[in-house]
């Protein structure tokens, strides 16, 4: 089996299998209730698989009365799933779940195979997309974090016991050379550590004063969040032109991407394309691309894609909001955006949902249906917490009016003589700006 050494610039760091291309699923459940669920999942898993580049050969849903410390799961049934591993001619094991390392390491032994869990795949995943400078900065953060308590299980080999004991013997105890080097390898991983982050806060600094300069202005700044696989990417190309890669994989975007757009009555705002969220993610990711999810943090409103044609669409729904929830940015306005409806079955899903986001709107990306409602929605919550002013301008100063449609919303506009009467709303740091031009009463 082909296998992919990851070396470090002091020192071999990990030898992991290279993406076999024969991968056996396993996924675990308790309660009858929750089998179906569970086979989602797994469905869900065998993408992950296809995007790092595996094939599904097999995948197994098992019920459990308790999880098993040391294992997951019970001698008989970690039997017949090796017998299966063997029949499907698997050349790796991947679990739905998040492992300790001892599990990991007994199951490996129990298989006779590399057994890799959720968090690696999703690691391996973000490692192949991440095409930024920052991106790749935290996805490497993220796995030698990962890996740090797993060096032993790469060691094993090398572990050797010496010394005399027993009659005669000094009881002295030398370490071995996989201790030795699980040693070594820590102190390599802690310097890589503090190396990765000096390397990310130079690059985010780059970021923030970017994002500072785009704040500065009274552009309103959309942030595009969801679900993996929703249609996020779909819609910014659609919307802007942007460009953005799509393909039918999760995490196909992983980098951010800002476009300006100009809705139907000129106002001009800011969209930016996020990294796609996804059930069980790996708090090490999570903490890691802090900084990329931010932009939904900083931006104004929330456009919230879910994929109404999906048959997990409420989970996938509550999973993004539990995230946002976790970056504090729950708070944030936001219109829920029910994608993908010219492939929509499931109208009593739809209604379902609808009652649980009622700030929404019907589209699809890839048909471009839906848009002016989109828009319209757009401009309310635009509206929203703006200020109304009156205002009359000189015709001789009609270049006012120019940048007034661009940052504000018109509401009224008359032609007086030699000037023009105008309603807008107004962000609050632009309100006070033409007070030479404004009237006491709207």
């Amino acid at each position: 089996m082909k296998e992919k050494i990851i070396k470090d610039d002091r020192g071999w760091i990990q030898n992991l299998p290279k993406s076999p291309e024969k991968a056996f699923l396993v996924g675990v459940y308790q309660g009858s209730a929750q089998k179906t669920i569970c086979e989602e999942h797994l469905q869900e898993l065998t993408q992950l698989i296809a995007t790092y580049g595996m094939e599904q050969v097999g995948v197994a849903a098992c019920p459990i009365r308790q999880f098993d410390a040391a294992t997951f799961l019970g001698k008989g049934k970690l039997d017949e799933l090796v017998s299966l591993a063997k029949t499907h001619q698997a050349d790796v094991i991947v679990f739905d779940e998040e492992m300790t390392p001892a599990q990991q390491r007994n199951l490996q032994e129990i298989f006779a195979l590399p057994v890799l869990d959720r968090t690696e795949i999703i690691l391996g995943v973000f490692a192949d997309h991440a095409r930024t400078k920052e991106a790749k900065l935290q996805i490497e953060l993220a796995r030698v974090r990962y890996e740090a308590p797993r060096l032993k299980r790469l060691w094993t080999h090398l572990s050797r016991q010496q010394g005399t004991g027993g009659t005669g013997g000094s009881g002295a105890y030398l370490k071995g050379e996989g201790e030795k080097q699980i040693e070594l390898d820590r102190r390599i991983l802690k310097q890589k550590v503090e190396q990765l982050q000096k390397e990310l806060c130079e690059v985010q600094t780059d970021r923030e004063l970017r994002r500072a300069s785009r704040q500065s202005s009274t552009i309103p700044i959309f942030a595009i969040i969801g679900y993996t696989n929703a249609g996020k990417s779909t819609l910014m190309n659609a919307l802007t032109d942007a460009g953005v890669l799509v393909e039918d994989k999760l995490f196909a975007t992983l980098d951010t991407t800002t476009r300006k757009f100009t809705l139907h009555n000129r106002q001009e705002i800011l969209l930016t394309d996020t990294v796609g969220f996804i059930r069980k993610l790996p708090h090490q990711l999570v903490e890691a691309f802090k900084s990329t999810l931010e932009e939904a943090l900083e931006a104004d409103i929330l456009l919230h894609v879910v994929d109404a044609s999906h048959p997990m669409a409420e989970e996938q729904a509550a999973t993004t909001a539990a995230l946002l929830q976790e970056l504090h940015a729950d708070k944030k306005p936001m219109i829920t955006l029910f994608n993908k409806i010219d492939a929509l079955h499931n109208h009593f899903l739809l209604d379902k949902l609808r009652m649980s986001y009622p700030k929404n709107v019907q589209i699809s990306a890839l048909e471009k249906l839906g848009f002016m409602d989109l828009e319209e929605a757009m401009l309310r919550e635009i509206d929203r917490g703006r200020e109304l002013v009156a205002l009359l301008i000189p015709q001789s100063d009609y270049r006012i009016v120019s940048e007034l449609m661009k940052h504000g919303t018109i509401l009224k506009k008359e032609f007086r003589e030699n000037s023009i009467y105008l309603q807008v709303k107004l962000p609050p740091s632009l309100a006070g700006k033409w007070k030479e031009y404004r009237l006491e009463s709207v």
